[in-house]
């Protein structure tokens, strides 16, 4: 079935019947996690504890790769970030309260986690674009999920890594690059 929908999909952009955007979003529509799976991505175990020495400041979450992978961790491509955009439109709001009631019952029943997300862009454009770019991506989230879902802004960390962190290794645009990565960074952040 799945390879039928690429083959007309294919066939009627090559026709001129549909447009690419259309494609984008019937694609990002089919990986749109549920509030389940986010929270069991998040909820999971640090993949290596880390002793109170080891522990980073939350300022330096943006620098500290290999204490950012250590936290559990979810890539959302399903948020239809637009090129060049990080605006998230109100028919997007749907996907993000997956997010949200993931996070609240997470809060629930821990009150102190942390949470970092992480702004992504793909390769097109200059470097310094990108990065700021995915800066506002990331606070784009973090407004949203304040401003209509209520979450703590305490519980919610934000950085942007430009296109340092490319899903799919292309300088051309690709959408999965243009997405959000949210962590679980409690237990790897001095509290």
């Amino acid at each position: 079935m799945m390879n039928r929908r690429k083959l007309l999909l294919g066939m009627a952009t090559a026709i001129g019947a549909v447009s690419v955007p259309a494609i984008v979003n019937a694609q990002s529509k089919m990986a749109v996690p549920s509030a389940r799976k986010i929270e069991r991505s998040l909820a999971a175990p640090v993949k290596r504890k880390l002793s109170a020495s080891k522990k980073i400041r939350r300022r330096d979450l943006r620098r500290r790769s290999d204490i950012r992978k250590i936290a559990p961790s979810i890539d959302i491509q399903a948020i239809n970030f637009e090129f060049g955009s990080a605006h998230i439109p109100n028919n997007e709001y749907w996907k993000v309260e997956n997010i949200a009631q993931a996070m609240r019952r997470i809060l629930r029943r821990k009150r102190i986690e942390v949470f970092l997300i992480e702004g992504h862009t793909d390769a097109v454009g200059s470097r310094y674009n990108n990065q700021l770019l995915s800066e506002r991506r990331a606070q784009s989230l973090k407004n949203v999920l304040v401003r209509q879902f209520h979450i703590d802004p305490w519980a919610l960390e934000t950085a942007g890594f430009g296109e340092d962190y490319l899903l799919v290794p292309t300088s051309r645009a690709e959408w999965r690059n243009r997405r959000v990565t949210l962590r679980r960074v409690t237990d790897v952040i001095l509290r």
